[in-house]
């Protein structure tokens, strides 16, 4: 039985375009592990080892290359595993894709991710939209459950989002992001950021699209989440592309 599920974007994933492939494979690379069960040749940029990358990747490995839009939840009493994802291929068939515009490394509270660099207003939208419309499928969070969100450390505001949403970082307070390391001590960032601003050179500042919606599942307590199942959404309409293209190289 799977433990928990969790509706991702993984650029790259279940989609030709090559922008978001090439992420994707770089990424892999670096995390040592990709999502779908294909085999992956990990890297090892100049300077590094690989059990030196695997001990600042623990829990960013096990998750996978991916950009949250609902975390990780574990199904409501009478929902199924089938149910869910035959909702979500009815979602993405009546939703339109998004777009990361111009890509950027930062650091989000001790970690490293790939961030939009610009206005991403549809990316949010969907975001929202895939929080609100599958939290049916959602069993209550259990108290352990919620205090591994150290509600204390939170604003008024995510943790009213944590109970009514069971994650603090939706709808107003969601920020995009792929996430790359766990939490990297503080004298070792500055080596951190200038490998992964080399790794990822190719793609930093480029628009990448969100073109699928994919569902994860994660087998038991601490498994390596999987890739389920992908599902293509509606291509953005010529005019949205357009202006989003043009926010993207105006934040560049």
């Amino acid at each position: 039985m799977t433990w928990r599920f969790a509706i991702y974007t993984a650029p790259g994933t279940g989609s030709g375009d090559a922008r978001g492939v090439a992420l994707r494979e770089r990424a892999e690379q670096w995390l040592g592990r990709g999502v779908s069960g294909d085999p992956v040749t990990p890297g090892t940029p100049a300077g590094w080892t690989r059990p030196g990358i695997d001990a600042i990747t623990v829990d960013a490995r096990r998750y996978g290359f991916h950009g949250t839009l609902k975390a990780p939840f574990r199904l409501a009493e009478g929902r199924t595993a089938a149910e869910l994802d035959a909702a979500l291929a009815r979602f993405a068939a009546a939703h339109h894709g998004a777009v990361i515009p111009a890509l950027s490394l930062v650091r989000m509270g001790g970690f490293f991710a790939l961030v939009p660099g610009g206005p991403a207003a549809r990316l949010s939208a969907l975001a929202a939209d895939v929080t609100t419309s599958f939290d049916g499928f959602r069993a209550p969070p259990t108290d352990a459950e919620l205090a591994r969100r150290n509600p204390a450390a939170l604003t008024p505001r995510q943790r009213e989002l944590l109970s009514a949403w069971g994650y603090p970082y939706v709808l107003d307070e969601f920020r995009f992001h792929l996430t790359l390391t766990d939490r990297v001590p503080p004298d070792r960032q500055p080596d951190v950021e200038r490998t992964l601003t080399g790794w990822f050179a190719a793609s930093l500042g480029a628009t990448v699209p969100v073109d699928t919606l994919a569902l994860f599942t994660e087998a038991e307590p601490g498994a390596p989440f999987a890739l389920h199942a992908v599902y293509p959404l509606r291509p953005i309409p010529v005019p949205a592309q357009t202006e989003a293209l043009t926010e993207s190289k105006g934040t560049r």
